[in-house]
């Protein structure tokens, strides 16, 4: 029916519904084409309503499953997915229809937006039970279902059964790894492709996902390589495509190389473009080159205006340089703009006026927020109170807490840390039993280094590297050559009921000192070390990495979980502030 493809607004589409319910009194009873196509402008279409495409369903004498089909889709895509499950349940159970792949692909896509890993499981059983699994589409959401859920096992298995695979296939599978915790795997994936079915091209959609997986190892050596594909194949003109090589050369330190795609892009740049720049510019602590940036963009550069995102970035770079005005300046404008502040802008605002010592100003940002704190604010003001020494608000924070049920062991160190500032033993010893009792966890901490291409990860302790022999020997070079420049280890930083000396021992096998030992010995003389640790750097290590860029003559980098360190000659980028 050609005036269906006609159908640009909703008004349209109510009218052409008139229209068939009053020329065709039987539209409602009778399956057709142009029915399901109806259904179809309602749930899908960017100008369509799903409520009148559910109303238009439910109201159907004999629905076809063509209808649900298109009715399944709509509410796979829709922010409320799981009213799919209804829908599907029901269909299961009637004699009129009879469910096909395509059912099953958009039930598994609901699954995955709603992270129903239980659910999930059930109807890969179906599935399996009904003959589908040769359907490709059908197989590609189940991959995408399962590691959307974090079952990355499961994921690959399915992965791995398939008989033909399509490079959505791939494509699910790399964004998968790259998203959870297997960012290496998610690489060498993307370079099989094509080579076992020379039909399966990389697309936009497969670079998306290395340079992700890049992003988070910092390699940019892999980025670099995917970037040269970029080009040869022609996909720099997609803007999502140059918005994620913004964001890995950013992530690997390179800031300088993302601000030369963000430059020369030859596609227009949308709001991600300039967030994804300004947020590399916050995580180098260049302040002032993001604030040139928003400023640009709040002058309506490129027709885009500041988002939410947008104010994060801001915000994030004035947390890193202790710009507490300008950022509290930034916070407010939010309002006369009409943004919204969500919890991550008050986070935010609050971490910013705990660093910078205004912790009563923290405290009353907190109580007054429209929505209650989680354990992220109170952590960022027990934080504070450990660097500035108060215990009164240390205690109100560490109260908060333990009643939203924190076991992070980061916690009671800094508690116990504070008391044993003020020599409060007695204190101190009550949070060690409370660690006891409370089954206090500790979340392990990591760090990637890449030399020569390839990616090397230490874990807290990690004794099972090839070359440990060489890294344990050089650990304790470092060790002997960094105390005749003042180094004292900081034990304050290990809460255990052992002696100093075995604390040292433990700050020894820090994550980011194995992978700088691994460099050291790796690496050409005079060359840059880069680390990427998953937690925030701890004292002792920030000291240490600042002693051997001096003694080693070496640039380290580290980026840990929200920001670059450059050490060079002793000192660091951050200026001993974060």
């Amino acid at each position: 029916m050609e005036v269906v493809s006609r159908c640009r607004t909703l008004s349209h589409i109510k009218q052409l519904h008139a229209h068939l319910l009053s020329a065709f009194p039987r539209f409602l009873s009778i399956p057709s084409p142009t029915r399901t196509k109806l259904m179809d402008l309602y749930s899908i279409s960017p100008f369509g309503s799903l409520p009148l495409a559910i109303l238009l369903f439910d109201h159907l004498n004999v629905p076809s499953i063509y209808d649900l089909n298109s009715l399944l889709r709509g509410i796979s895509l829709s922010p409320h997915p799981s009213a799919v499950y209804s829908y599907f349940r029901s269909s299961l159970s009637s004699s009129c229809l009879k469910l096909d792949a395509l059912s099953y692909s958009f039930a598994l896509k609901s699954c995955a937006s709603a992270l129903n890993l239980p659910l999930t499981c059930q109807l890969h059983s179906h599935v399996l039970h009904l003959g589908f699994y040769t359907d490709a589409r059908l197989q590609t959401t189940l991959i995408d279902s399962y590691a959307k859920s974090g079952v990355l096992d499961a994921s690959r298995k399915v992965f791995d059964e398939m008989v033909t695979r399509d490079v959505a296939s791939w494509n699910a599978l790399i964004s998968g790894l790259a998203q959870g915790d297997r960012p290496d795997e998610a690489l060498r994936l993307f370079w099989r492709i094509g080579k076992e079915d020379d039909d399966v091209r990389a697309n936009e959609v497969s670079v998306i996902g290395a340079l992700s997986a890049c992003s988070q190892l910092g390699a940019v050596s892999e980025g670099r390589r995917i970037h040269e594909f970029v080009r040869a194949n022609h996909l720099d003109g997609h803007v999502d495509v140059c918005n994620v090589l913004i964001d890995m050369y950013s992530k690997c330190g390179f800031v300088e190389e993302a601000r030369e795609i963000f430059d020369g892009m030859e596609c227009r740049r949308s709001v991600v473009t300039w967030n994804t720049m300004m947020m590399g510019f916050a995580m180098q602590g260049r302040t002032h080159e993001a604030m040139e940036l928003f400023e640009r963009l709040r002058n309506g550069v490129d027709g885009v205006k500041p988002d939410k995102v947008s104010y994060l970035a801001v915000l994030c770079a004035c947390n890193h340089s202790g710009l507490v005005d300008h950022g509290s300046d930034f916070f407010e404008s939010m309002k006369v703009s009409g943004v919204v502040p969500n919890v991550k802008h008050y986070g935010t605002l609050v971490d910013l006026l705990g660093r910078a010592g205004r912790i009563k100003q923290a405290y009353d940002v907190i109580v007054s927020m429209p929505f209650s704190p989680d354990i992220v604010f109170w952590q960022s003001l027990l934080g504070a109170c450990k660097t500035y020494g108060n215990v009164e608000m240390a205690e109100v924070a560490s109260r908060n807490l333990v009643e939203l049920g924190s076991r992070n062991c980061g916690d009671f160190v800094l508690l116990s840390n504070i008391y044993a500032a003020q020599s409060r033993w007695v204190d101190v010893g009550r949070v060690r039993e409370a660690m006891k009792l409370g089954e206090v966890k500790k979340v392990p901490g990591f760090s990637y280094i890449e030399i020569s291409g390839m990616i090397h990860k230490f874990n807290n302790g990690d004794r099972g590297h090839d070359k440990w022999n060489e890294i344990s020997v050089k650990l304790e070079e470092i060790r002997f050559r960094i105390v005749d420049y003042g180094y004292v280890a900081g034990t304050g930083f290990v809460l255990h009921d052992i002696g100093d000396e075995e604390k040292e021992d433990a700050l020894y096998f820090h994550s980011e000192k194995l992978a700088v030992a691994f460099g050291l010995i790796s690496s050409p003389e005079g060359s840059t070390i880069q680390v990427i640790k998953n937690l925030r750097i701890c004292g002792d290590c920030h000291t240490v990495m600042k002693l051997v860029s001096k003694v080693y003559n070496r640039e380290i980098i580290v980026r840990d979980r929200s920001r670059f360190h450059r050490f060079r000659d002793g000192s660091c980028s951050c200026k001993d502030y974060w």
